[in-house]
């Protein structure tokens, strides 16, 4: 069995879809942009939507605590160029790259997202 897909709400589909493929390295599928839902093909092949937060019809707009997704980078200088890419555009980050138990990253939150940047890579 294959894992697909993964839908994410967010609070802006343009302004996530513009995330995801400017920091992330996702390319979008759908032709049309819209303000509902946006379909964007992974660098492997895996597909992530997101479909806005009006759609969450029992109003359950955040995920756990704990809840995130997490990109493997090869090495740690993967890492940092990462990071300062996605400082450099301006998101919010409040640690640096570090050790993290077995991996080497960090986590930041975009929209009401946790994500993780790591790599297993010791160099």
């Amino acid at each position: 069995m294959t894992l697909n897909h993964l839908n994410l709400t967010v609070n802006d589909i343009a302004d996530a879809s513009h995330f995801f493929q400017t920091y992330l390295g996702f390319k979008a599928a759908d032709i049309k942009p819209n303000d509902a839902l946006a379909v964007l093909n992974g660098p492997d092949g895996f597909i992530l939507v997101l479909m806005h937060n009006r759609f969450n019809e029992s109003g359950q707009h955040t995920y756990p605590d704990a809840f995130h997704i997490g990109f493997y980078l090869p090495d740690q200088s993967a890492v940092h160029q990462t990071w300062q890419q996605l400082h450099d555009g301006g998101i919010p980050l409040t640690a640096s790259p570090r050790p993290i138990r077995k991996t080497y990253g960090f986590y930041f939150h975009y929209d009401n997202i946790m994500i993780e940047i790591t790599t297993t890579s010791k160099a």
